[in-house]
């Protein structure tokens, strides 16, 4: 059994501990709140600009209108933009999120490549030996559209020059401060989803587009593309602080336990070591008594 000086400096480091994951939850709840809002500031925008697309896929030939919605036969090369944290303490978001493209992508019968968005994911990829052919690390809280454009720029620029036939988003969808689930996205060629083909289908409105309609496209759809990658980050960022959040919350009530428990097993020590001198007491004054 410990002393009593050992369980009290264990109690103190202990307490310590509990008081760091404390300051981290409390700076992580701050950090989800902002990221939360610059997500939200960036939702008007993106709905306009989806609108536009998805009226101009009604058009007959739609995929001949620009490269970037342009099905390609032949698939022989992949990207796949990964966004992970750039630290840990946040539970298993970032093993989830590695995770999650593995299963979809380690198993491809064409090269996949990979962009990292974040330290974690990038040591993970190339720790498991995946080519990684740039990363970006770092990036503010929460991050700016102008530091996320490099991400999307560098996959527009190699899918316009041929080098990948796909392009894929993986990233963690932020849904609330107890649940963020791991989603993937075809950035490249853009595509509908089942709900945006039964808006085609059911809105009958009519768009005059000024410029041209090449023109147009030309700028609002590499614009676009880069929308869903910057709102992909900032849910990334909100999911990545809200689940550090609840890890450290969890860390600090379990300290709290713990430091429960080893107070009780120290005030049992205690009272034992009281006990003994109190029977040794006892017995040198029957001692003294019996001469």
């Amino acid at each position: 059994m410990p002393s009593t000086r050992e369980m009290r400096l264990r109690i103190k480091s202990v307490k310590s501990l509990s008081q760091v994951t404390r300051a981290l939850e409390t700076v992580s709840a701050s950090k989800v709140k902002r990221a939360m809002a610059a997500n939200s500031a960036t939702l008007p925008y993106a709905e306009k600009a989806w609108k536009v697309l998805v009226h101009l896929a009604r058009q007959p030939g739609h995929a001949s209108l620009h490269p970037l919605l342009n099905e390609r036969k032949n698939v022989n090369r992949i990207l796949v933009i990964m966004i992970s944290g750039d630290s840990g303490l946040a539970g298993s978001y970032n093993v989830n999120i590695l995770k999650y493209t593995m299963e979809n992508f380690s198993k491809r019968s064409v090269p996949v490549d990979f962009v990292a968005v974040g330290k974690k994911g990038r040591d993970m990829l190339i720790r498991r030996r995946f080519n990684v052919v740039a990363d970006f690390p770092e990036l503010g809280n929460p991050a700016t559209f102008i530091e996320t454009s490099a991400a999307s720029r560098l996959a527009v620029d190699d899918y316009l020059h041929g080098k990948y036939d796909q392009v894929y988003i993986t990233y963690t969808r932020f849904i609330s401060m107890s649940k963020q689930e791991t989603v993937m996205r075809k950035l490249l060629p853009l595509e509908m989803e089942e709900k945006d083909r039964k808006t085609v289908s059911n809105n009958q409105a009519v768009f005059t587009y000024e410029p041209e309609q090449k023109d147009l496209l030309d700028e609002i759809i590499p614009r676009f593309t880069a929308m869903q990658v910057y709102q992909a980050i900032l849910s990334s960022q909100a999911s990545e602080h809200a689940a550090r959040m609840m890890a450290m919350a969890n860390a600090t009530d379990n300290a709290n336990a713990l430091i429960s428990a080893l107070q009780l097993d120290y005030n049992k020590a205690r009272q034992q070591i009281i006990t003994n001198e109190m029977l040794d007491i006892v017995g040198g004054a029957a001692a003294l008594e019996s001469r």
